[in-house]
Parts: structure tokens; C-alpha cells; sequence
């Protein structure tokens, strides 16, 4: 997309203006004057005046509110062939300028030589209520005009949530009972069959109940929360806690900053139950078939051994990265190896292995995480690193999350203000803050790295951390205590190697170097989410489905959170963050799909 045009991130000099322009700027008469605008070529269904407010390489991203799916649209012809197509029927009106202290314009400057007037401001559509967010740019004489325009579907207006003001307000003297009922689907099926039982699918459900769609989700677990409460005891959360809330339910004041695993599976499963989700456990499904003439879900589920077959309209799957199926690179001479061998999700404590030799093979989060337990409890521990990692300190990260996710910013202010950025926009602050990051705040931590002999990079495209997650959901390190370790000798590294085969006492690399240990830990990720699909709907459905995460043209997650090649399938997938801001936006298209606002060409795909 960006190969196309001259810059992603204009300057005033890309612009052909001085920043005299700036002299003088009445930000609210600015800002005003272009929703005015803006706005009047919207009622007068003027799609070249509309054009017109764009610069010509500006770029509209939308969830929902236009196009029914998460798209990013960019320049003049673009933009011109999706209102040519969707202004008519969407009846974008009402729009109003936010001029609260948190979303009054302002002037932002996102690095040297940049300058945007953002405005905030709220909009509607013949079908629900949204949010928007322009990134307004100065152009030769006195226009302003739109380098990125961001829209957002929040609301239906006829089937709101059941929250707040709009929460049940009778008095349930049979509430156990009617729980009872409610959960054991003693009054028919559901509507959505939910597949994972984490946070993601724990949100998916509730953002669906509290709109109205009866809802299912299932697990193959004892308990909810076991996916976290059964890793390794060291394992807590690298993001802080202001990102990590839960739509509905906010963690107390007293939650620690970075949460523990455990305290997170317990968080779950109370989540679950204060939301009053219909989840059931120790379940699989035992056959999954699509029925194109009804556009149902025919589903068998196996729940303790007790059979049950529903018919079902929208399928989830809310799996997890790779479906939770663990990967292991297939090394030859396994059968004669005389120690333990583990995949990550089967490490649990290092207490097991103290004073022996243990090889981690893998050099991201989970591979440092083990490596630094396997020290801390008397192991000598060898980490084998095939390509470079990406690393940032763990205060550089904090630093960056709680400019906008503090305790007295609004989340969905946050989140809204996050998303609100095309990717190729994005990705040119990122390379900034990038470089910013790894030649100052963490530059003692990569020379030392460096020097220990523990191979370093700065992200795909030299944008960090963010890159490497939607393209791959991992080769990174957020640092939390492993690195200095590497740093000091104390886990050692083997770089730029891996393994050829198992010894009857360890490891041999591809240079003829030996490693001997009592353990093999293979923290080497997990597999293709279609695996799980594969599994449970055959592979007709899991090819039909396309591509799953990772960038599309756009800079939009491929097959997450929006209309897949199956109908009636879909995927959510991502951490908390993600999940909480675009659990609502699936929750909204199963709504609006099931009562007939939408159908299936209504999804905009051009």
C-alpha cells in the first residue's frame, strides 16, 4: 500500500506548507470548520466535496459503521469507490464535535516535523451510533484537510446493550432456578457456540449476552482458567493491569501491576460467573457440519461423556494462538535421548530440576521466562537462539502503555485512540519509537546482550515488538529479568544454531557441538489455528476459512474479528487489549446479522 505513494506520515515540508501555519490556529474554529464541511457534503450525498476533505493520499478506516468489516481505505480513488458504493445506504448523519477536556482538538505531533489537528466526534448511521477520530493535516493556503479519518460502529440503535440504565431491573426470586435453566439450555440451543473458554472467548460471550444473542461457550478444561493455571508457576502477565480490563467487570484497585498467572485463571473464572455466561467444561466437539441450504451449524459435543446435538447459527472459535496446539520441531534421534523432553505448555516449575542441566531451545517470551526459573532454582540452563530476537525492557514498554492506559483515562478512550492510526501510519512512529528505544532507554541492555553473544533486531521493518505480533504473535522479549542473566553468564546462549539431532545424553547442534542435559525444553510456540479447525470441522471448512492473522494489504488482521470464506465462522483471537476493544465489533455483526439489519452483502470487500 505504501510503495505507491511519496510518505505514510507527512511532514509540514511533504505538505508544501511552513509552520507559520501554525501562527495564530484557533483549534476549535479549525476543527469546526472542517466537520461543517465535512458534514453538509455528507447530507447533500456529495461524494466528490467528501473526497475533497481528504488529502489525496489520505487514507479512511473503518470498523463496521461504512463497511460491515474492518477496512482501511486509502486515496482519493479509493475512498471515492466506497461512498460511491456505501454513503447512500449508510446515512453517516448527526455528526457532532466532541469538546470534552479528553477530546477537544488538538494539535499532535507525532515526530519531528509532523503536525495533526485531531478532532474527535461522534456520528450516526441508519442502523447504530459510532465514534470517529480525524487526523486533520494543513495543505497550501488555509484548508485543513483529512490525512486519516477513523470510524467506528459502537451501538445498535434499536438493540442496545443491557448495561447501565438498560440492566434487568426485576426482582428475581428464582434466580438459581432460572440460572439453572439457563445455563443447562434446557430452553433450546443457542444461537453462538463459543469454542475456548479464555478471556477471549469469555468476552466474545459476554458482549453477546448483554446484546441479546443466547451464547454457549465451551472448553475441554476442568475449570476456567486452567489455560493459564496450568503453565509454568513463574508465568505473569507483561502488560499492565489498566491495559488488561475486561469489558463490564474493571479488577479492583488493588490488582497488582503485572498479574500473576494463577490470580488471572481465579479472575476468569469469576468473570464467568458474575457475568452469568453459560459455559461448559471437559467438553470437545465431536463433529461439526455446515448446512448451506439453512445456514446452520449442526455440532455434536462430547461433555463428560454425556452426548448432545444442537443446531447452532454462528460458530467462534476463540482457540487461542495456533488453536493450543503446541509445536515441537521433529529432531531425529529422540528414542535414544535418556532425559525429559517437554514442550513449554508442559514446563511447570524448575524445582523438579535443581542441580541438573536443562536446554531451553527457543529464545522469545516463554524461552526466557523458563530459562530465568531454571537459573533461580540451581539449574544450568543453555538457551538456544536459531535467529535474532526482538527486545525491549519491560520498563520501556510500561512507560509507553500507561501514557493512555493510567487510571484516570478512559479505556475505551484508549483503545479508540490506539486503533485510530492507518498501519502504515503507525508503523512510521513505531520505527521512530523504536530506534528512540533501543539507542537510549535500552541501549545498555542490547550492547550488553550483544556482547554476551545473544543476537538482537529491531522488529520486522524496524518497528519493534507490535510487527513480530501480527505477523507471527512472536519472536519478541519483553525483558523482565532474563536478559541481565544472559548478560552476567548466568543462562547461557548458543546463538545462530540449531539443533541436528538428540545424543544419548543431550544435543548435538549443526556446528558439532555438544550439549549435555537432563531436559529438553522446547518453548517453540504453537501451531496454525486450522489445525483446531481441521480437528473439529474437517478440512473443507478450515481451507474455506482463508488466511488467519497476519497483515492483509491494508494493514487489517486477516480472518480476526470479521467475515471469514465460511459463513457463520468466526475468529477471535488476540490478548487482552485486542480482544476487549474488538470483542464488541464481532458481537455487533452476529447481532445485526441475526436480526436481518444486515446480510452478507452488506459486508464491504471491494
Amino acid at each position: 500500500m505504501s510503495s505507491q505513494v511519496p510518505f505514510d506520515l507527512p511532514t509540514l515540508s511533504d505538505l508544501g506548507v511552513e509552520s507559520t501555519v501554525l501562527d495564530g490556529l484557533s483549534l476549535s474554529e479549525a476543527a469546526k470548520s472542517w466537520l461543517t464541511a465535512f458534514s453538509t457534503s455528507l447530507g447533500n450525498k456529495d461524494v466528490q466535496a467528501v473526497v475533497s476533505s481528504f488529502h489525496e493520499y489520505g487514507f479512511w478506516k473503518d470498523i463496521l459503521a461504512l463497511t460491515w468489516n474492518l477496512r482501511t481505505i486509502r486515496g482519493s480513488g479509493a475512498i471515492r469507490a466506497l461512498l460511491d458504493d456505501r454513503l447512500a445506504s449508510t446515512g453517516l448523519t448527526a455528526l457532532h464535535l466532541a469538546e470534552d477536556a479528553l477530546r477537544a482538538p488538538t494539535l499532535v505531533e507525532p515526530m519531528p516535523g509532523a503536525v495533526f489537528l485531531r478532532i474527535c466526534f461522534e456520528f450516526e448511521t441508519c442502523h447504530g451510533k459510532g465514534s470517529a477520530i480525524a487526523f486533520l493535516v494543513p495543505t497550501p493556503g488555509t484548508a485543513w484537510k483529512a490525512w486519516s479519518l477513523f470510524t467506528r460502529l459502537e451501538s445498535l440503535k434499536d438493540h442496545p446493550e443491557n448495561v447501565g440504565n438498560l440492566r434487568d431491573h426485576t426482582m428475581h426470586h428464582d434466580w438459581e432456578e432460572r440460572r439453572l435453566r439457563e445455563s443447562s439450555l434446557a430452553d433450546g440451543d443457542p444461537a453462538v457456540l463459543v469454542i475456548g473458554a479464555g478471556h477471549t472467548g469469555l468476552e466474545i460471550a459476554a458482549r453477546l449476552k448483554y446484546l441479546g444473542v443466547s451464547t454457549l461457550v465451551i472448553d475441554r478444561q476442568a475449570r476456567v482458567g486452567d489455560s493459564w493455571r496450568t503453565r509454568y508457576k513463574s508465568l505473569s502477565l507483561h502488560d499492565i493491569v489498566s491495559y488488561n480490563q475486561m469489558p463490564y467487570l474493571q479488577f479492583p484497585s488493588t490488582w497488582p501491576l503485572y498479574c500473576p498467572a494463577p490470580k488471572l485463571a481465579d479472575w476468569l473464572e469469576f468473570y464467568a460467573n458474575a457475568l452469568d455466561l453459560n459455559v461448559w467444561l471437559s467438553c470437545k466437539v465431536s463433529d461439526a457440519k455446515w448446512n448451506e441450504d439453512v445456514k446452520t451449524w449442526t455440532i455434536s459435543i462430547d461433555r463428560n461423556g454425556d452426548m448432545r446435538t444442537m443446531s447452532i447459527r454462528h460458530l467462534v472459535f476463540a482457540t487461542g494462538f495456533g488453536g493450543g496446539f503446541p509445536k515441537t520441531p521433529d529432531i531425529e534421534g529422540k528414542e535414544t535421548y535418556n532425559g525429559s523432553i517437554l514442550h513449554s505448555t508442559e514446563y511447570k516449575s524448575a524445582a523438579t530440576y535443581s542441580g541438573k542441566k536443562a536446554v531451553v531451545v527457543g529464545a522469545s517470551n516463554s524461552a526466557h521466562d523458563i530459562a530465568m526459573d531454571l537459573y533461580c532454582h540451581d539449574v544450568d540452563v543453555t538457551m538456544i537462539q536459531r535467529s535474532s530476537t526482538h527486545i525491549t525492557s519491560l520498563a520501556a514498554i510500561t512507560a509507553a502503555l500507561k501514557e493512555t492506559y493510567n487510571e484516570r483515562f478512559p479505556v475505551d478512550l484508549a483503545d479508540t485512540l490506539g486503533s485510530a492510526l492507518p498501519w502504515p501510519t503507525a508503523l512510521t512512529l513505531l520505527k521512530g519509537r523504536t530506534a528512540h528505544v533501543a539507542n537510549h532507554i535500552d541501549k545498555d541492555l542490547i550492547d550488553g546482550l550483544e556482547k554476551a553473544g545473544f543476537r538482537t533486531n529491531l522488529g520486522i521493518d524496524g518497528g519493534g515488538f507490535l510487527p513480530l505480533v501480527y505477523a507471527r504473535g512472536g519472536g519478541f522479549y519483553i525483558d523482565t529479568g532474563a536478559s541481565q542473566e544472559i548478560i552476567d553468564g548466568n543462562i547461557k546462549i548458543k546463538s545462530g544454531r540449531s539443533v541436528r539431532t538428540f545424543t544419548s545424553h543431550g544435543l548435538e547442534l549443526e556446528d558439532g557441538t555438544e550439549l549435555e542435559c537432563d531436559v529438553v525444553i522446547f518453548a517453540t510456540g504453537y501451531g496454525e489455528l486450522r489445525d483446531s479447525m481441521r480437528e473439529i470441522c474437517g478440512p473443507d471448512v478450515a481451507n474455506r476459512v482463508g488466511p488467519i492473522w497476519g497483515l492483509d494489504s491494508e494493514g487489517e488482521l486477516q480472518g480476526v474479528w470479521r467475515k471469514t470464506g465460511q459463513p457463520r465462522l468466526w475468529i477471535g483471537m488476540g490478548n487482552f487489549g485486542r480482544t476487549r476493544f474488538h470483542s464488541l465489533h464481532l458481537a455487533l455483526q452476529i447481532k445485526a446479522l441475526e436480526e436481518g439489519l444486515i446480510t452478507d452483502d452488506d459486508i464491504y470487500v471491494q
